[in-house]
């Protein structure tokens, strides 16, 4: 695990934002934790922030809803929330792998941030570190990382 976090940024964003967060309900006591730090943490940075949340069932869902909440509601950003544990079988790495390539996609093709906390863990234990540590929690990351690659974004399209 990186023991890189980043801080929290100050918005320097001068009208309310929209992100839309996908969270999968498979796995909920580690990503519902994630879901609720991402949101604080969203509100902290910025608190006019509209929060849309969508629940889906697994992790390979969410790409399908991304997709369509990137094309028909135009969101400032999309975070996926999701855990994969991995078992005795390759359908984890498959599903991760699958997820990864669709939010990756989604990204490039509306010129939005997809940011990607879908984790693929190998153990409960590394999903308790990540998703319920108060010091590194992946959802707080994933509101930090949305802040940041929007106002990247709006940096290099206003000179144009």
């Amino acid at each position: 695990m990186s023991l890189y976090f980043p801080e929290r940024p100050i918005s320097s964003l001068q009208h309310p934002l929209r992100i839309s967060i996908i969270a999968s309900r498979y796995n909920h006591s580690f990503v519902d934790v994630m879901l609720e730090q991402t949101e604080q943490e969203l509100l902290a940075i910025a608190p006019a922030t509209k929060i849309e949340v969508t629940r889906v069932q697994g992790a390979f869902e969410i790409p399908a809803l991304a997709n369509i909440v990137a094309t028909r509601h135009s969101p400032d950003a999309i975070i996926a929330l999701g855990v994969i544990l991995q078992g005795e079988t390759a359908h984890a790495r498959l599903i991760a792998t699958s997820v990864t390539d669709a939010l990756m996609r989604i990204s490039l093709d509306h010129t939005l941030p997809v940011i990607h906390e879908v984790l693929l863990l190998e153990h409960e234990k590394q999903a308790l570190d990540r998703c319920l540590s108060e010091s590194v929690n992946r959802g707080v990351e994933a509101a930090r990382a949305a802040f940041m690659a929007i106002e990247a974004i709006e940096k290099v399209t206003s000179k144009e």
